[in-house]
């Protein structure tokens, strides 16, 4: 399997660390067909993980066709535990867009109590595991969920922005506008915790640097490759993330 594995911020004011990039199938993309297009992409383009539904014949097909690290995510902690157990590297309690479209939101609270639930289910057997911190709560709640779920045991924070139905602004504004609040979320939580902390949502080819200046030492890259149709385009896609982090990978200032 392919190393996989992230730095804590050596200082406060840059990084010096391999800069990492997840590539998202859906939480909610059950189509096998679709899937394996992102995950070869993700594969041939050298990302450092792939991130999948929890579905059991996608996991263990998945599971067979890659050795690169493979991330579970689903906000029912059964389906982490079981997740586990067919073979998936990393779990993820977290990419809520799918309950966001359906008119439901997360508080701390319920994050916390979900991540507790999925330690208890896993027995004490050791997994990576990645939380998504909800990105329209307030950033003090923010930043005292990261510290709780630090002080837990979880390995890696996923921020992320806004979600909407409404259209957006054409071109870079409409890209910027979506990607602003994971962006500045990123900026707190880098500041005030020393988990590290992976910048989602809006995440692309233009807005990609923007993360890692903000200090993110990692980014998941969902839409703009899973929504393309050509795998010919998923790839380059890919490529083009993989190719940013590697560029990244250097000292980075961080944003003030």
């Amino acid at each position: 399997m392919r190393d996989f594995y992230w730095k804590k911020k050596k200082d406060s004011n840059s990084r010096e660390e391999k800069r990492a990039v997840k590539v998202i199938a859906g939480i909610d993309n059950f189509d096998m067909e679709s899937v394996k297009k992102v995950v070869t992409a993700a594969d041939q383009t050298g990302a450092s993980a792939v991130d999948i539904c929890a579905d059991e014949n996608i996991i263990k097909a998945v599971r067979e066709m890659t050795d690169m690290p493979v991330f579970v995510s689903s906000i029912v902690p059964s389906e982490l535990a079981r997740a586990v157990e067919l073979g998936a590297d990393a779990i993820e309690l977290g990419n809520f867009d799918v309950l966001y479209k359906a008119g439901k939101t997360f508080t701390a609270n319920e994050v916390l109590e979900l991540a507790k639930e999925t330690l208890a289910l896993l027995k004490g057997e050791k997994v990576f595991f990645c939380v998504t911190i909800p990105g329209e709560i307030d950033i003090n709640e923010q930043i005292t969920l990261a510290r709780e779920l630090e002080a837990m045991g979880i390995d890696l924070i996923q921020t992320e922005g806004h979600f909407s139905k409404a259209e957006q602004a054409n071109g870079v504004r409409g890209l910027m506008e979506r990607v602003e609040l994971t962006i500045s979320n990123t900026i707190e939580l880098v500041r005030n915790v020393d988990i590290p902390v992976m910048t989602a949502t809006g995440i692309n080819p233009t807005t990609a640097p923007f993360a890692f200046a903000a200090g993110a030492c990692a980014i998941g890259c969902g839409s703009c490759i899973n929504k393309l149709s050509s795998e010919i385009a998923m790839i380059a896609t890919s490529k083009q993330l993989v190719e940013i982090a590697a560029k990244n990978a250097e000292k980075t200032m961080q944003l003030v």
